[in-house]
């Protein structure tokens, strides 16, 4: 038995796919900036916001600030199934605790601040059968 809603299960994630997408998009860059320059100097005097991950990640922080609390806790919830504390079967209880989590307002700095947020995004969004990679830029 799966934990996957069944293919014919429109599931409501809260969020549209294309938001999530682009979420996805801007956090592995800001993570694969990050990893880079750990590594080695890649700042280019010309592209300063191009290679500094913390202009990518005040980005990225303005993308998920922008959203309503609704789809905050939509992105939390995701990333929490993504990451496996919760399964797909499992989305009203997980978007109920993401709603708590974010009542303070906070996703975006939690979000941004934790490691492969990009990843568990994207796997979340699997969770339910869907594929981030395939989904139109």
């Amino acid at each position: 038995m799966s934990d996957r809603p069944a293919p014919d299960d429109e599931m409501d994630l809260g969020i549209s796919l294309a938001t999530v997408v682009g979420i996805i998009d801007a956090a592995r860059a800001m993570g694969e900036l990050e990893e880079e320059q750990d590594n080695e100097d890649v700042q280019d005097e010309e592209n300063l916001d191009d290679n500094d991950p913390d202009a990518i990640a005040d980005t990225l922080k303005g993308l998920i600030d922008e959203l309503n609390e609704d789809e905050q806790a939509s992105l939390i919830a995701l990333t929490w199934i993504g990451r496996g504390d919760h399964d797909a079967s499992e989305w009203a209880e997980a978007l109920r605790l993401a709603k708590e989590r974010n009542e303070g307002g906070t996703a975006a700095e939690y979000l941004t601040n934790m490691e492969l947020f990009g990843d568990y995004l994207s796997e979340g969004v699997a969770a339910f059968g869907i594929s981030a990679e395939e989904v139109a830029r």
